[in-house]
């Protein structure tokens, strides 16, 4: 144990952790350092690097609220270099995460991308886990920093996995937030859709963000006021984006006039301001179409009572968001200032709109997209190299001539059997004078029927089965769950099979036939392991005994010199597997012949 690490409290850390994520946004500076200030020594020096990341982490926001952005910098590398100690893991994730926020509030665009990068591919290698709320909040705080990134398809993304994740998960508060949030994406990025004229997937982004309200308010949870009232307009929002202009703006109102008596918060009445300057600017434009197409066009230049208003909130809540420090969504209240007031005839004004909103645009957000789009190299670089290293871990363990699983795959396999859960059987099967074939024609004509007979194994094995070939022209058959007296049926039938193929299409005018050796091992009662190499050695002293014997023969401990099929039993060539053996066989659980492995552990 790292010294230092006897005196952590985990449970005043883990629950410190969750009270302080839940108070980082832009207005929590006075809740945060409230809560903060007591635990900050616990999570100092820890000596556990998750509490040290998070410890510099909590560090890195109470010092960008102090507006100390050097020191924020400071501890934002200080959570970096500890989490480099920590295991890959939602909880690194997360903690990347809340980092990329920190830094995108603190402006530093390209700091927040690379970790956004590094906690998007994180959290998509270990999403296929066990749903955690480390996950979920992952996904969370990276839905948060790609949308003051201007990724909003991204952003949306994010957050609909968090919901996903939320829905797996116990807590009612974990999965309202998530689809409050994964509303109020899917409604910015209706906006940012509709601004661009796709209209029809526009509607389309704004149900889904109804749906996601919907589901939340059904849910038997009360949130905090101030979410509920968030929620409330975001409703509002994605109602007037699907069309609902007039069902949107009552409720609308209300809200908004009750977020401003009640002081819900500067960042929340600019938010009701900005989406209600929406609904009334679209009111005006329905407004103007109806009377155009009444006869009666609006003289250019009437701005017209819902214009004004409009205007005027736009006004504050662009104040709204200079003061909380969201220059994104400052932004996009100077770009709508430039529209609207153009819209109403007013040029000169909208042009002051307009060059404010170019000066507040930076090069620092097009790099963050040019950064984004190098991620996606760098997941398609990790992908190739993971494909090529599955391929050459496929090329260890296979036969390159027959596609079986070669020597060293039919030992792991053999390896992690366990001889106490039931018989097993091996056999090793051997081709008889194969060293003829290669003299009397060619070592390509002696391929040409290895290939052919690792075939006829992989045809006439039962489901179950697995088949390897283990050097030259030596294989091993696996009979899991299989007695003796079932394993020699089975190997009778391969034995036939090869006995009876018609070699002619290879140039083989010799017939060629097998010999075979099984052998079983049974669980001995005193748990005592049995070493698969025994089982082996015993098979291939049986085949020797099929080789000497004659050839073309199984031969196993409790079989005479050869082993044949009853006059009445029906022909194993004639008649199914099933019918075969069904007496004597039972039913085996699937698995691949011939590999050692599932097909879903290594993809090539």
């Amino acid at each position: 144990m790292t010294p230092g690490t006897e005196a952590v409290d985990e449970p005043l850390l883990e629950s410190a952790r969750w009270r302080l994520l839940a108070c980082s946004d832009a207005e929590g500076a006075r809740a945060f350092g409230t809560e903060f200030a007591p635990v900050e020594a616990a999570f100092a020096g820890t000596g556990q690097p998750l509490w040290d990341a998070w410890g510099s982490a909590f560090t890195a926001r109470a010092r960008l609220f102090d507006s100390d952005s050097d020191g924020a910098a400071e501890a934002v590398a200080v959570a970096r270099a500890a989490l480099e100690r920590c295991p890959l893991s939602a909880e690194r994730a997360l903690v990347l995460a809340y980092l990329a926020h920190v830094e995108v509030a603190a402006d530093r665009f390209d700091a927040a991308m690379h970790l956004a990068v590094d906690a998007s591919l994180l959290a998509d290698q270990v999403g296929a886990e066990e749903p955690t709320r480390a996950l979920h909040q992952a996904h969370h705080w990276l839905s948060l920093a790609l949308t003051r990134l201007d990724l909003e398809e991204l952003a949306a993304a994010q957050s609909l996995r968090g919901s996903q994740v939320a829905q797996a998960l116990p807590d009612l508060a974990d999965r309202w937030l998530l689809l409050r949030l994964c509303a109020q994406q899917h409604a910015e990025l209706a906006q940012t859709v509709h601004r661009r004229g796709e209209e029809a997937r526009s509607r389309e982004l704004a149900e889904l963000a109804l749906t996601c309200a919907t589901t939340a308010r059904e849910l038997p949870y009360e949130p905090a006021e101030g979410d509920e009232d968030l929620l409330a307009v975001v409703t509002a929002w994605a109602m007037t984006l699907s069309g609902q202009l007039d069902d949107a703006l009552t409720p609308l109102r209300r809200v908004r006039g009750r977020v401003e008596a009640d002081g819900g918060g500067l960042w929340l009445l600019g938010y009701a301001d900005l989406v209600l300057a929406r609904l009334l600017f679209r009111l005006r434009e329905r407004d103007a179409d109806r009377e155009a197409a009444a006869g009666h066009p609006r003289a250019p230049g009437v701005a017209g009572a819902p214009g004004e208003e409009a205007a005027d909130l736009l006004v504050g809540a662009a104040g709204a968001f200079a003061a909380v420090g969201d220059r994104r969504r400052y932004r996009q209240c100077l770009l709508e200032l430039g529209q609207t007031t153009a819209a109403m005839g007013r040029t000169a004004e909208a042009l002051h709109w307009l060059e404010a909103y170019r000066n507040e645009t930076t090069r620092a957000h097009l790099r963050g997209r040019e950064l984004w789009a190098e991620m996606f190299v760098r997941r398609s670089r990790l992908g190739e190299a993971e494909r090529q290293t599955a391929v050459l871990r496929r090329h260890a363990l296979e036969d390159p001539l027959t596609t079986l699983g070669n020597r060293r795959s039919a030992e792991r396999r053999m390896a992690e059997l366990d001889f106490d859960g039931g018989p097993v059987s091996l056999a090793v099967v051997d081709v008889d004078g194969f060293k003829a074939v290669n003299d009397a024609h060619s070592h390509l004509h002696g391929d040409a029927v290895l290939r052919r007979l690792a075939e006829l194994l992989r045809q006439h094995s039962r489901t179950g089965d697995e088949v390897y070939r283990w050097a030259g022209d030596e294989f091993l058959v696996l009979l899991p769950a299989t007695a003796e007296p079932q394993a020699v049926v089975a190997m009778e039938r391969l034995r036939t099979a090869v006995a009876e193929e018609d070699w002619t299409a290879l140039e083989i005018t010799d017939p060629v036939t097998v010999s075979i050796g099984v052998a079983t091992a049974a669980p001995d009662g005193a748990g005592n392991p049995q070493p698969w190499r025994a089982l082996f050695d015993r098979a291939d002293l049986h085949l020797f005994g099929a080789k000497r014997g004659g050839r073309n023969r199984v031969r196993a401990t409790s079989a005479g010199p050869s082993t044949s099929l009853p006059a009445s039993h029906p022909s194993p060539l004639n008649a199914s597997v099933d019918e075969l053996v069904a007496e004597v066989l039972g039913s085996q659980a699937a698995r691949p012949p011939g590999w050692a492995f599932d097909e879903s552990e290594v993809a090539s």
